[in-house]
């Protein structure tokens, strides 16, 4: 009789998580045959049923949920017994999970790579971009390494730790280029377009607006900042991009680019990681590492950049 291993748990984790016999096997780089194959031989091996398989989606028993909770703590700690053989190194060496907001990724991953790889040759980045609320599952449930998300994430078992603030700018047509730059109550009346629901980036640029999360009519959503920037330049709205975006964001697009009004709206981005992991120390070196080399953002077009126009007010 074959016993419980921790295949049987990653499978059935990722199972867990995705509610789906394809997108888990994706997951676990199976096929899907395979891992309905091993969750018959684990509910075999358990004698009780952990799946309740429908027509077209799947549930947990109650007691599938309850081993779910288990099983993903097993593999916590397994995966922590890792991090502290790896712990006793220095500099940190092997894998490094990290995962990244969209809002981010995009411009600053090339840079964060750069910077780990020649401090850490030993290093293997796997970068991961989600949105927070999924990373901050993801590195609670050990996932995870680490993450890169707009703070405070409010989360008490992780550990946060600033890198940098940033402003948002306001992104127009080019033919508006020389009106004057509307303030907060002003952007409300405007056709605003903005990320889909998940995203931080959207409640943050709906808590400037001083916007309800629930859409007004002239509420548009876009599913990353190029469709909005683009969709901006077609004449469509107006958005809010963050300044690390504008050189990529605005270089093929028709806009014209202004800071706004004081107060002025802005985030911090930040890393995380469990108090739990035995790699603390090392990911706050990492962290340190980091903020060194995402110090300076990028700066603000002064003039004009290729195919949008800066326009700028008095601080």
């Amino acid at each position: 009789m074959k016993r419980l291993s921790l295949k049987h748990l990653r499978y059935f984790g990722a199972l867990a998580r995705n509610l789906h016999f394809g997108r888990a096997a994706e997951d676990c780089s199976i096929s899907q045959p395979a891992l309905s194959l091993q969750m018959k031989e684990l509910e075999d091996i358990l004698g009780v049923p952990l799946i309740e398989r429908g027509t077209r989606q799947i549930r947990l028993t109650s007691l599938g949920e309850a081993f779910a909770d288990r099983a993903r703590d097993i593999l916590r700690s397994v995966d922590e017994l890792g991090d502290l053989a790896r712990a006793s190194n220095s500099p940190l060496i092997g894998r490094l999970r990290i995962g990244v907001i969209p809002t981010v990724a995009p411009y600053l991953l090339p840079r964060i790579i750069k910077g780990l790889g020649g401090q850490y040759p030993g290093l293997d980045l796997r970068p991961r971009e989600a949105v927070t609320q999924r990373l901050i599952a993801d590195l609670i449930d050990g996932h995870l390494d680490t993450a890169i998300v707009a703070l405070p994430v409010s989360e008490s078992t992780l550990t946060e730790f600033a890198l940098f603030d940033e402003e948002f700018v306001l992104v127009r047509p080019l033919a508006d280029a020389a009106k004057p730059v509307p303030c907060a109550d002003m952007l409300r009346e405007m056709r605003l377009l903005l990320l889909e629901e998940g995203h931080c980036f959207r409640d943050q640029a709906l808590s400037f607006c001083n916007i309800s999360n629930a859409a007004p009519r002239d509420l548009m959503e876009g599913s990353s900042l190029s469709t909005l920037v683009q969709m901006v330049g077609a004449g469509i709205g107006v958005t809010l991009i963050p300044q690390m975006a504008i050189p990529i964001e605005t270089r093929s697009a028709a806009v014209s680019v202004a800071r706004l009004r004081q107060p002025r709206p802005s985030r911090r981005i930040g890393m995380v990681w469990r108090k739990t992991n035995p790699l603390g120390s090392q990911l706050r070196h990492v962290a340190e590492i980091m903020r060194e080399t995402l110090s300076a953002p990028p700066d603000l077009p002064t003039g004009e950049a290729p195919g949008a126009q800066m326009a700028q007010l008095p601080d």
